[in-house]
């Protein structure tokens, strides 16, 4: 039997924690041989003084054990940290004790935001690691010696695994259930509870990059507004920097200063994010949504999605379209 001890943050998402403990005890009434030797034995945790757990959504959830009162240096098979609810002194309650806790583990996962966490302990130093797609560039700037990765929905590296935002924490369980007990009790979990055992695609197509306009006026602002509203035109370096009146290479500096991006890929998110709304809101065609939002062409088109979204625009579209245009 496998212990597995989901650490749960306050103020989070609580069907993370209650998703994984239900799938993994899926895989408890599924492989039925020997009900009185269970594959999992879950038990949740709670930084918290007290065994309540608030959730975010105003539902409680009932923690067993509060984590100063359980010993680091007893056995369990797999950790998982949970959530983004943790604020600063929780969060150090939880780095301290998986400090002492990590070299008696046999794994260690991580869900959405608790990779920020994993990454605290030094445990990621050195290893692949994803995150919620919001929190990768903070964590990559917090933490150098990790290898961010955004696109997969999960990762492992050794005995350490993250995921990404929220659910994808259910596809990272589904795999630690196939490395435990095989491809079959995996899949016929994953049936049972109607799940993907294997998403397509990853976690970045359902990021969205920030466009909002610089907070105070001035020339730089005014351009991203006319970037946007002028997607088909000829938005080279040169061209933009004209229209401000600077330099390519001052524009560029100031450009990125005050947009956290650089204008070329300001100007590739801004198509980007056009055609993702002309494929969930229209029924045009691909070379038409290609030609209106300033790739030129549907094989153009086709190549960004695949490099930024690991999907084809048809794929895009059949997830992502709106229903009253089907």
């Amino acid at each position: 039997m496998k212990k597995i001890l989901i650490i749960v943050p306050d103020g989070g998402m609580l069907f993370e924690s209650a998703g994984i403990a239900d799938i993994l005890m899926q895989a408890n009434r599924l492989d039925a041989h020997d009900l009185a030797h269970p594959r999992y034995q879950v038990a949740i945790a709670t930084s918290q003084p007290h065994q309540v757990i608030h959730g975010q959504s105003g539902l409680n959830l009932l923690a067993d054990h509060c984590l100063h009162k359980l010993d680091p240096r007893e056995p369990l098979d797999t950790i998982l940290i949970t959530g983004r609810g943790q604020n600063e002194q929780e969060g150090t309650a939880v780095v301290d004790w998986l400090r002492l806790a990590a070299p008696h583990a046999r794994r260690i996962a991580s869900i959405c935001g608790g990779a920020m966490l994993l990454a605290q302990t030094g445990l990621l130093n050195g290893r692949r690691a994803t995150t919620h797609w919001r929190l990768l560039e903070t964590l990559q700037s917090a933490f150098p010696e990790v290898k961010v990765e955004g696109g997969p929905l999960y990762i492992q590296d050794g005995p350490i695994w993250t995921s990404g935002g929220v659910s994808s924490g259910f596809d990272l369980t589904l795999a630690l259930v196939e490395e435990d007990y095989g491809f079959s009790l995996a899949r016929d979990v994953a049936q049972d509870m109607v799940m993907y055992l294997h998403r397509p695609g990853g976690q970045l197509q359902f990021s969205r990059y920030n466009l909002r306009q610089t907070g105070g006026p001035g020339p730089i602002r005014d351009l991203q507004g006319w970037i946007l509203e002028n997607i088909t035109a000829d938005l080279g370096v040169e061209q933009l920097a004209e229209k401000v009146a600077m330099s390519p290479r001052n524009f560029t500096r100031v450009f990125t200063r005050e947009t956290g991006a650089s204008p070329a890929r300001y100007v590739a998110e801004a198509r980007l994010a056009a055609a993702r709304e002309r494929l969930e809101q229209t029924n045009e065609t691909l070379d038409r949504i290609a030609t209106k939002t300033g790739f030129g062409s549907s094989i153009n088109l086709r190549r960004i999605f695949e490099k930024q979204l690991q999907l084809t625009p048809g794929e895009y579209r059949q997830r992502f379209h709106c229903r009253r245009m089907a």
